[in-house]
């Protein structure tokens, strides 16, 4: 009973905020965020252990897997974009995944965080799965991990295509681009919401920086600590 409960108010939640977010767009309406915390705020109060939400929790991302397939479905449908813009994107995703493992330790440095943190820091912008896998490799902490990688999906999320227009970022391939490299599988969901072409190359963005980063990391790593 407690599993139904959570995925039908898994399920209204996210749908409230999708059209609280089209009422009143602002970064803190961003469906991702709004409804993790409203789910958080009525779990606490009706009392619903995290352990009795995991049912839920594991049916809703097994329904990721055939999800996360269909972005399939606008890269190739874009294909010839990708191919003519190849070098381009090879080089964003290149600069943009060691620009991102590069501040967050720059910045985990500079605040003297210990190595237990920095670790963490590292893969922020690579998927979950593929984060937690390379956390294995590093001897970070998974737990950890994740909620960074999310905290940085989530913010991508909020203010990516904003930063992007405040930047002047106007072409859709190149806001796909940075939303996917730097934000993964969360960002990738709201550039789907701003064309199909930013979706499409969001996708392969977060992709192809999940195997980047993973070849990455494990070499650069001990330089650094």
């Amino acid at each position: 009973m407690i599993t139904l409960y959570s995925i039908l108010l898994t399920v209204s939640v996210y749908c409230f905020s999708r059209f609280l977010t089209k009422k009143y767009p602002t970064p803190l309406t961003s469906p991702v965020f709004l409804s993790t915390v409203i789910i958080i705020m009525i779990l606490g109060v009706s009392k619903v252990s995290y352990q009795d939400y995991t049912p839920a929790k594991t049916f809703m991302t097994y329904l990721l897997g055939p999800a996360t397939v269909s972005l399939a479905v606008p890269i190739y449908k874009n294909r010839e974009l990708f191919l003519k813009n190849f070098i381009a994107a090879i080089s964003g995703i290149f600069i943009g995944s060691v620009s991102t493992i590069a501040a967050a330790l720059i910045m985990a440095k500079s605040l003297h965080l210990s190595k237990f943190y920095l670790l963490g820091f590292s893969v922020k912008s690579v998927t979950v799965p593929v984060a937690t896998e390379i956390g294995g490799i590093i001897h970070g902490n998974i737990s950890l991990i994740a909620a960074y990688v999310i905290i940085t999906g989530m913010v991508g999320a909020m203010f990516g295509a904003k930063l992007c227009k405040w930047f002047k970022i106007g072409h859709p391939f190149a806001q796909g681009l940075a939303m996917g490299t730097i934000s993964h599988g969360i960002g990738t969901s709201e550039a789907v919401k701003e064309g199909e072409i930013q979706g499409a190359v969001s996708g392969a963005a977060m992709g192809i920086a999940a195997v980047l980063t993973s070849f990455i990391i494990p070499y650069i790593i001990n330089f650094i600590i």
